[in-house]
Protein backbone atom coordinates (compact mmCIF):
# COMPACT_ATOMS: atom_id res chain seq x y z
CA UNK A 1 0.00 0.00 0.00
CA UNK A 2 1.59 3.43 -1.00
CA UNK A 3 0.71 6.25 0.99
CA UNK A 4 0.26 8.61 -2.05
CA UNK A 5 -3.54 7.08 -2.20
CA UNK A 6 -4.48 8.17 1.24
CA UNK A 7 -7.94 10.11 1.45
CA UNK A 8 -9.57 9.04 -2.38
CA UNK A 9 -12.56 7.33 0.15
CA UNK A 10 -14.92 9.37 1.00
CA UNK A 11 -17.72 7.81 1.38
CA UNK A 12 -19.44 7.60 5.33
CA UNK A 13 -21.35 4.48 6.86
CA UNK A 14 -22.26 6.63 9.23
CA UNK A 15 -25.45 4.31 11.10
CA UNK A 16 -23.44 1.31 10.68
CA UNK A 17 -20.56 2.74 12.20
CA UNK A 18 -22.44 3.96 15.26
CA UNK A 19 -24.91 0.45 15.64
CA UNK A 20 -21.25 -0.98 16.29
CA UNK A 21 -19.63 1.87 18.79
CA UNK A 22 -23.33 1.06 20.71
CA UNK A 23 -23.13 -2.90 20.76
CA UNK A 24 -19.19 -2.55 21.90
CA UNK A 25 -20.08 -0.62 24.98
CA UNK A 26 -22.84 -2.96 25.56
CA UNK A 27 -20.95 -6.23 25.22
CA UNK A 28 -18.24 -4.79 27.28
CA UNK A 29 -20.72 -3.51 30.25
CA UNK A 30 -22.34 -7.33 29.63
CA UNK A 31 -19.27 -8.46 29.71
CA UNK A 32 -18.55 -6.60 33.00
CA UNK A 33 -21.54 -7.58 34.74
CA UNK A 34 -20.98 -11.42 34.02
CA UNK A 35 -17.27 -11.42 34.93
CA UNK A 36 -19.06 -9.63 38.65
CA UNK A 37 -21.50 -12.94 39.04
CA UNK A 38 -17.96 -14.92 38.83
CA UNK A 39 -16.22 -16.44 41.72
CA UNK A 40 -13.29 -13.73 43.15
CA UNK A 41 -9.96 -15.20 42.14
CA UNK A 42 -7.68 -16.47 44.41
CA UNK A 43 -5.02 -14.22 46.41
CA UNK A 44 -1.87 -12.88 44.09
CA UNK A 45 -3.67 -14.66 41.18
CA UNK A 46 -4.16 -11.17 39.50
CA UNK A 47 -7.41 -10.23 37.57
CA UNK A 48 -10.12 -12.88 37.50
CA UNK A 49 -11.41 -14.88 34.16
CA UNK A 50 -12.98 -13.42 31.62
CA UNK A 51 -16.47 -13.65 30.63
CA UNK A 52 -17.67 -15.12 27.54
CA UNK A 53 -19.07 -11.82 26.75
CA UNK A 54 -16.03 -9.89 27.35
CA UNK A 55 -13.85 -12.55 25.65
CA UNK A 56 -15.46 -11.88 22.65
CA UNK A 57 -14.76 -8.17 22.58
CA UNK A 58 -11.18 -8.54 23.44
CA UNK A 59 -10.73 -11.55 20.47
CA UNK A 60 -9.80 -13.81 23.39
CA UNK A 61 -10.86 -17.07 24.16
CA UNK A 62 -12.91 -17.38 27.09
CA UNK A 63 -11.66 -19.09 30.30
CA UNK A 64 -12.98 -22.97 30.72
CA UNK A 65 -14.68 -21.95 33.54
CA UNK A 66 -16.70 -19.25 31.38
CA UNK A 67 -17.11 -22.72 29.47
CA UNK A 68 -21.18 -23.94 29.49
CA UNK A 69 -21.79 -27.11 31.22
CA UNK A 70 -24.37 -29.50 32.85
CA UNK A 71 -23.63 -28.21 36.21
CA UNK A 72 -23.88 -24.31 34.59
CA UNK A 73 -27.62 -24.39 33.89
CA UNK A 74 -29.65 -21.56 34.83
CA UNK A 75 -31.78 -21.80 37.92
CA UNK A 76 -35.14 -20.63 37.95
CA UNK A 77 -34.22 -19.64 41.95
CA UNK A 78 -31.31 -17.38 40.30
CA UNK A 79 -33.63 -14.65 39.53
CA UNK A 80 -34.75 -13.80 43.67
CA UNK A 81 -30.95 -13.51 44.71
CA UNK A 82 -30.10 -12.93 48.18
CA UNK A 83 -29.82 -9.21 49.08
CA UNK A 84 -26.03 -9.53 49.62
CA UNK A 85 -25.71 -11.68 46.44
CA UNK A 86 -27.14 -8.62 44.72
CA UNK A 87 -24.94 -6.34 46.52
CA UNK A 88 -21.74 -8.20 45.60
CA UNK A 89 -23.03 -8.15 41.96
CA UNK A 90 -23.40 -4.46 41.75
CA UNK A 91 -19.82 -3.99 43.41
CA UNK A 92 -18.53 -6.03 41.06
CA UNK A 93 -19.25 -3.53 38.32
CA UNK A 94 -19.06 -0.44 40.06
CA UNK A 95 -15.26 -2.34 40.59
CA UNK A 96 -15.02 -2.85 36.99
CA UNK A 97 -15.94 0.86 35.67
CA UNK A 98 -13.23 1.71 38.50
CA UNK A 99 -10.83 0.19 36.95
CA UNK A 100 -11.56 0.96 33.25
CA UNK A 101 -11.15 4.43 31.94
CA UNK A 102 -13.63 5.92 29.66
CA UNK A 103 -12.32 8.70 26.86
CA UNK A 104 -14.28 10.28 23.98
CA UNK A 105 -14.05 13.29 21.77
CA UNK A 106 -16.74 14.80 19.13
CA UNK A 107 -14.80 16.39 15.95
CA UNK A 108 -16.07 18.31 13.05
CA UNK A 109 -15.00 21.56 11.47
CA UNK A 110 -15.53 24.17 8.54
CA UNK A 111 -12.75 24.18 5.72
CA UNK A 112 -12.18 26.80 2.63
CA UNK A 113 -9.69 26.15 0.45
CA UNK A 114 -8.85 29.51 -1.63
CA UNK A 115 -7.79 27.58 -4.84
CA UNK A 116 -11.89 27.44 -5.07
CA UNK A 117 -12.05 23.72 -4.78
CA UNK A 118 -11.53 20.27 -3.00
CA UNK A 119 -10.40 18.54 -1.62
CA UNK A 120 -7.38 19.66 -0.46
CA UNK A 121 -4.37 17.97 -1.93
CA UNK A 122 -1.32 16.41 0.16
CA UNK A 123 -3.40 16.30 3.46
CA UNK A 124 -5.83 13.83 4.75
CA UNK A 125 -8.97 14.05 7.00
CA UNK A 126 -10.07 17.74 6.65
CA UNK A 127 -9.83 18.00 2.95
CA UNK A 128 -13.66 19.26 2.71
CA UNK A 129 -14.09 22.85 0.74
CA UNK A 130 -16.77 25.06 1.35
CA UNK A 131 -18.56 22.65 3.93
CA UNK A 132 -19.26 21.88 7.45
CA UNK A 133 -17.86 18.50 8.01
CA UNK A 134 -18.21 16.09 10.41
CA UNK A 135 -14.80 14.30 11.01
CA UNK A 136 -14.80 11.93 13.88
CA UNK A 137 -16.12 10.85 16.94
CA UNK A 138 -14.69 8.41 19.31
CA UNK A 139 -15.67 6.72 22.00
CA UNK A 140 -12.55 4.28 24.16
CA UNK A 141 -12.17 1.89 26.82
CA UNK A 142 -9.44 1.04 28.53
CA UNK A 143 -8.28 -1.04 31.51
CA UNK A 144 -4.44 -1.05 32.08
CA UNK A 145 -2.64 -3.64 32.67
CA UNK A 146 -0.81 -3.36 36.30
CA UNK A 147 0.96 -5.18 38.85
CA UNK A 148 -2.05 -5.65 40.89
CA UNK A 149 -4.00 -6.57 37.89
CA UNK A 150 -1.87 -7.65 34.88
CA UNK A 151 -4.50 -8.51 32.15
CA UNK A 152 -5.76 -5.03 30.24
CA UNK A 153 -7.81 -4.20 27.27
CA UNK A 154 -8.18 -1.01 25.01
CA UNK A 155 -10.92 -0.73 22.50
CA UNK A 156 -11.51 2.72 20.34
CA UNK A 157 -14.86 2.89 18.23
CA UNK A 158 -14.08 4.98 15.91
CA UNK A 159 -16.74 6.67 13.08
CA UNK A 160 -16.93 9.69 10.77
CA UNK A 161 -14.92 10.58 7.30
CA UNK A 162 -11.42 10.31 9.35
CA UNK A 163 -12.16 6.71 9.63
CA UNK A 164 -13.24 5.82 6.41
CA UNK A 165 -9.95 7.59 5.36
CA UNK A 166 -7.84 5.78 7.87
CA UNK A 167 -8.96 2.36 6.74
CA UNK A 168 -8.83 3.18 3.38
CA UNK A 169 -5.72 0.92 2.65
CA UNK A 170 -6.84 -2.50 4.40
CA UNK A 171 -7.27 -5.33 1.44
CA UNK A 172 -10.07 -7.02 3.09
CA UNK A 173 -11.61 -8.15 6.13
CA UNK A 174 -14.58 -7.78 8.02
CA UNK A 175 -15.78 -4.15 7.85
CA UNK A 176 -16.91 -3.63 11.04
CA UNK A 177 -13.07 -3.60 11.96
CA UNK A 178 -12.78 -0.47 9.70
CA UNK A 179 -14.53 1.32 13.32
CA UNK A 180 -12.30 0.04 15.41
CA UNK A 181 -9.23 1.92 15.35
CA UNK A 182 -7.44 0.05 18.02
CA UNK A 183 -8.29 -3.17 19.26
CA UNK A 184 -5.70 -5.36 21.33
CA UNK A 185 -5.70 -7.46 24.78
CA UNK A 186 -2.77 -6.50 27.35
CA UNK A 187 -0.83 -8.99 30.22
CA UNK A 188 1.89 -7.57 32.16
CA UNK A 189 4.31 -10.06 32.54
CA UNK A 190 6.12 -10.26 35.77
CA UNK A 191 9.68 -10.18 34.48
CA UNK A 192 11.69 -7.60 35.92
CA UNK A 193 10.50 -4.20 35.71
CA UNK A 194 7.25 -5.65 33.87
CA UNK A 195 7.01 -6.52 30.30
CA UNK A 196 3.94 -5.71 28.59
CA UNK A 197 2.23 -7.40 25.62
CA UNK A 198 -0.33 -6.34 23.50
CA UNK A 199 -2.47 -8.64 21.06
CA UNK A 200 -4.61 -6.85 18.26
CA UNK A 201 -4.79 -3.51 16.31
CA UNK A 202 -3.28 -0.76 17.69
CA UNK A 203 -2.31 2.75 15.95
CA UNK A 204 1.88 3.19 14.92
CA UNK A 205 4.74 4.58 16.92
CA UNK A 206 5.80 6.44 14.35
CA UNK A 207 5.19 9.98 13.97
CA UNK A 208 4.64 13.41 15.77
CA UNK A 209 1.21 13.23 15.61
CA UNK A 210 -1.41 10.53 16.06
CA UNK A 211 -5.08 10.59 14.06
CA UNK A 212 -7.23 12.37 16.84
CA UNK A 213 -7.02 16.19 16.57
CA UNK A 214 -7.56 16.36 20.04
CA UNK A 215 -4.18 15.35 20.96
CA UNK A 216 -1.70 17.40 18.20
CA UNK A 217 -0.73 20.39 18.45
CA UNK A 218 -2.57 21.74 14.56
CA UNK A 219 -5.77 20.75 13.44
CA UNK A 220 -4.63 19.46 10.67
CA UNK A 221 -2.11 17.10 10.18
CA UNK A 222 1.02 17.41 8.46
CA UNK A 223 3.28 16.18 5.39
CA UNK A 224 4.87 13.59 7.34
CA UNK A 225 1.65 12.45 9.13
CA UNK A 226 -0.06 12.41 6.08
CA UNK A 227 2.89 10.70 3.73
CA UNK A 228 5.59 8.99 4.85
CA UNK A 229 4.14 6.85 7.75
CA UNK A 230 1.05 4.36 8.18
CA UNK A 231 -1.84 4.96 10.29
CA UNK A 232 -1.90 1.38 12.06
CA UNK A 233 -0.56 -2.30 11.98
CA UNK A 234 -2.08 -5.86 13.73
CA UNK A 235 0.08 -8.08 15.77
CA UNK A 236 1.88 -7.86 19.12
CA UNK A 237 3.76 -5.05 20.47
CA UNK A 238 6.18 -5.75 23.78
CA UNK A 239 6.99 -2.69 26.02
CA UNK A 240 9.46 -3.06 28.79
CA UNK A 241 11.25 -0.28 30.84
CA UNK A 242 14.83 -0.20 31.38
CA UNK A 243 14.84 2.38 33.21
CA UNK A 244 13.24 5.00 34.76
CA UNK A 245 14.52 7.14 31.92
CA UNK A 246 14.57 4.41 29.07
CA UNK A 247 12.19 2.35 27.83
CA UNK A 248 12.02 0.22 24.41
CA UNK A 249 8.93 -1.47 22.06
CA UNK A 250 9.35 -3.89 19.77
CA UNK A 251 6.21 -5.18 17.60
CA UNK A 252 5.31 -8.11 14.73
CA UNK A 253 3.03 -7.20 12.69
CA UNK A 254 1.37 -7.69 9.24
CA UNK A 255 2.47 -4.77 7.61
CA UNK A 256 1.32 -1.30 6.88
CA UNK A 257 -2.55 -0.69 7.40
CA UNK A 258 -3.85 -3.85 7.01
CA UNK A 259 -5.65 -6.41 9.51
CA UNK A 260 -5.60 -8.32 6.76
CA UNK A 261 -2.18 -10.16 5.20
CA UNK A 262 -1.59 -9.00 1.78
CA UNK A 263 1.34 -11.28 1.43
CA UNK A 264 3.13 -14.03 3.52
CA UNK A 265 6.03 -12.26 5.06
CA UNK A 266 5.76 -10.00 8.66
CA UNK A 267 7.19 -6.65 9.32
CA UNK A 268 9.24 -5.85 12.29
CA UNK A 269 10.24 -2.84 14.26
CA UNK A 270 11.73 -1.42 17.30
CA UNK A 271 11.90 1.60 19.03
CA UNK A 272 13.89 3.19 22.04
CA UNK A 273 12.32 6.03 24.08
CA UNK A 274 14.86 7.95 26.14
CA UNK A 275 13.54 10.63 28.70
CA UNK A 276 16.95 12.16 30.33
CA UNK A 277 14.66 14.89 32.20
CA UNK A 278 11.42 16.26 32.35
CA UNK A 279 12.24 18.94 29.31
CA UNK A 280 13.50 16.21 26.74
CA UNK A 281 12.22 13.32 25.35
CA UNK A 282 13.64 11.33 22.28
CA UNK A 283 12.23 8.73 20.47
CA UNK A 284 14.09 6.43 17.73
CA UNK A 285 11.89 3.84 15.80
CA UNK A 286 12.71 1.36 13.09
CA UNK A 287 10.42 -0.45 10.55
CA UNK A 288 11.66 -3.09 8.01
CA UNK A 289 8.78 -5.49 6.13
CA UNK A 290 7.23 -6.33 2.90
CA UNK A 291 4.85 -4.11 2.17
CA UNK A 292 3.83 -4.72 -1.40
CA UNK A 293 0.76 -7.41 -2.22
CA UNK A 294 1.89 -10.81 -2.85
CA UNK A 295 5.49 -10.00 -2.84
CA UNK A 296 7.86 -11.37 0.03
CA UNK A 297 10.56 -9.97 -1.23
CA UNK A 298 11.17 -6.35 -1.88
CA UNK A 299 11.69 -4.90 1.52
CA UNK A 300 10.01 -0.96 2.39
CA UNK A 301 12.16 0.93 5.40
CA UNK A 302 11.12 3.61 7.55
CA UNK A 303 13.36 5.34 9.51
CA UNK A 304 11.28 7.80 12.01
CA UNK A 305 13.00 10.16 14.97
CA UNK A 306 10.92 12.39 17.26
CA UNK A 307 12.63 14.92 19.44
CA UNK A 308 10.15 17.11 22.49
CA UNK A 309 11.80 19.92 24.26
CA UNK A 310 10.45 22.17 27.07
CA UNK A 311 12.44 25.31 26.45
CA UNK A 312 10.26 27.34 29.39
CA UNK A 313 7.12 27.22 30.81
CA UNK A 314 5.06 28.96 28.01
CA UNK A 315 7.50 27.45 24.81
CA UNK A 316 7.65 23.95 23.50
CA UNK A 317 9.51 22.54 20.66
CA UNK A 318 8.83 19.21 18.61
CA UNK A 319 11.06 17.76 15.25
CA UNK A 320 10.81 14.62 13.65
CA UNK A 321 12.54 13.64 10.93
CA UNK A 322 11.50 10.41 8.43
CA UNK A 323 13.35 8.54 5.89
CA UNK A 324 11.96 5.46 3.64
CA UNK A 325 13.02 3.51 0.97
CA UNK A 326 11.32 0.43 -0.87
CA UNK A 327 11.88 -1.63 -3.93
CA UNK A 328 8.90 -0.46 -6.72
CA UNK A 329 9.53 -3.56 -10.03
CA UNK A 330 13.19 -3.56 -9.68
CA UNK A 331 13.60 0.04 -8.79
CA UNK A 332 14.59 1.67 -5.27
CA UNK A 333 12.22 4.58 -4.42
CA UNK A 334 13.04 6.59 -1.38
CA UNK A 335 11.39 9.66 0.50
CA UNK A 336 12.13 11.99 2.97
CA UNK A 337 10.93 14.58 5.04
CA UNK A 338 11.41 16.82 8.21
CA UNK A 339 8.91 18.46 10.31
CA UNK A 340 9.03 21.20 13.34
CA UNK A 341 6.38 22.64 15.49
CA UNK A 342 6.96 25.55 18.27
CA UNK A 343 3.96 25.84 20.75
CA UNK A 344 3.76 29.00 22.79
CA UNK A 345 1.15 28.41 25.97
CA UNK A 346 -0.29 32.45 26.46
CA UNK A 347 -2.26 31.23 29.27
CA UNK A 348 -4.47 28.26 30.13
CA UNK A 349 -6.82 28.72 27.66
CA UNK A 350 -5.05 30.71 24.82
CA UNK A 351 -1.97 28.94 22.49
CA UNK A 352 -0.22 29.81 19.41
CA UNK A 353 1.49 27.14 17.23
CA UNK A 354 3.39 27.42 14.10
CA UNK A 355 4.36 24.35 11.93
CA UNK A 356 6.72 24.40 8.96
CA UNK A 357 7.70 20.74 7.12
CA UNK A 358 9.28 19.61 4.15
CA UNK A 359 9.03 16.38 2.08
CA UNK A 360 11.67 15.24 -0.66
CA UNK A 361 9.86 12.97 -3.19
CA UNK A 362 12.19 12.39 -5.51
CA UNK A 363 10.74 9.15 -6.76
CA UNK A 364 7.22 10.30 -7.22
CA UNK A 365 6.10 7.58 -4.28
CA UNK A 366 4.23 9.31 -1.71
CA UNK A 367 2.87 12.32 -3.59
CA UNK A 368 2.79 11.14 -6.96
CA UNK A 369 4.68 13.65 -8.93
CA UNK A 370 8.56 13.95 -8.79
CA UNK A 371 8.65 17.39 -6.35
CA UNK A 372 9.68 18.87 -3.47
CA UNK A 373 6.61 20.00 -1.36
CA UNK A 374 6.61 22.38 2.09
CA UNK A 375 4.18 23.53 4.01
CA UNK A 376 3.49 26.43 6.91
CA UNK A 377 0.88 26.58 9.32
CA UNK A 378 0.05 29.35 11.82
CA UNK A 379 -2.80 27.58 14.67
CA UNK A 380 -4.43 29.12 17.28
CA UNK A 381 -5.99 27.58 20.36
CA UNK A 382 -8.49 28.36 22.28
CA UNK A 383 -9.61 25.88 25.31
CA UNK A 384 -12.58 26.27 27.25
CA UNK A 385 -14.46 23.51 29.86
CA UNK A 386 -13.83 20.63 27.59
CA UNK A 387 -14.10 22.26 24.10
CA UNK A 388 -10.85 22.75 21.67
CA UNK A 389 -11.47 25.53 19.16
CA UNK A 390 -8.97 25.84 16.91
CA UNK A 391 -8.86 28.66 13.92
CA UNK A 392 -5.84 27.49 11.24
CA UNK A 393 -4.54 29.06 8.36
CA UNK A 394 -2.44 26.68 6.09
CA UNK A 395 0.06 26.90 3.11
CA UNK A 396 1.37 23.96 0.84
CA UNK A 397 3.87 25.01 -2.25
CA UNK A 398 5.40 22.90 -4.22
CA UNK A 399 8.56 23.53 -6.58
CA UNK A 400 6.27 21.97 -9.58
CA UNK A 401 2.58 23.11 -10.83
CA UNK A 402 0.98 20.27 -9.21
CA UNK A 403 -2.37 21.50 -7.08
CA UNK A 404 -5.91 22.96 -9.23
CA UNK A 405 -6.58 26.06 -9.08
CA UNK A 406 -10.08 26.17 -9.80
CA UNK A 407 -10.00 27.68 -13.43
CA UNK A 408 -8.79 24.03 -14.98
CA UNK A 409 -4.86 24.84 -14.63
CA UNK A 410 -2.40 23.86 -11.84
CA UNK A 411 -0.55 26.27 -9.62
CA UNK A 412 2.54 25.51 -7.15
CA UNK A 413 0.73 26.70 -4.12
CA UNK A 414 -2.44 25.92 -2.32
CA UNK A 415 -3.83 27.72 0.55
CA UNK A 416 -6.80 27.05 3.24
CA UNK A 417 -8.13 28.58 5.86
CA UNK A 418 -10.08 25.76 8.58
CA UNK A 419 -12.27 26.10 11.49
CA UNK A 420 -11.96 22.83 13.96
CA UNK A 421 -14.16 22.37 17.23
CA UNK A 422 -13.79 19.42 19.14
CA UNK A 423 -15.47 18.25 22.48
CA UNK A 424 -13.33 15.58 24.43
CA UNK A 425 -14.15 13.96 27.96
CA UNK A 426 -13.34 11.56 30.03
CA UNK A 427 -13.64 10.06 33.26
CA UNK A 428 -10.10 10.15 34.32
CA UNK A 429 -9.81 12.33 37.55
CA UNK A 430 -8.04 15.50 36.95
Amino acid sequence: MMPVARGERFECAMWRALAICVCGVALVVTGAASAAAQQPAPAGSGAGTLSAQAAVVLGVQPAAADAPGPDTAADPGDKEKPPEEQAADTGGLVDFFKSTELTGFVDAYYGWNFNGEGPALLRNFDVNHNEFSFALAEVALEKKATADSRVGFRLDFDAGQTADMVNSFEPGGPEFLDNVQQGYASFLAPVGKGLQIDFGKFVTPHGAEVIESRDNWNYSRGLLFALAIPYYHMGVRLGYPITDKVSVTGYVVNGWNNVRENNDAKTVGASVAIKPNDRVSITQAYMVGAEQPDNNDDLRHLFDTVVSFTLTDKISLIGNYDYGRDEIVGESVDWSGVAGYLKYQHNENLAFIPRFEVIWDSKAFTTGAVQNVKEFTLTGEYKFSGLISRLEFRQDFSDEEFFPDGDGGFKKNQSTLTLGLVYAFTSAKP
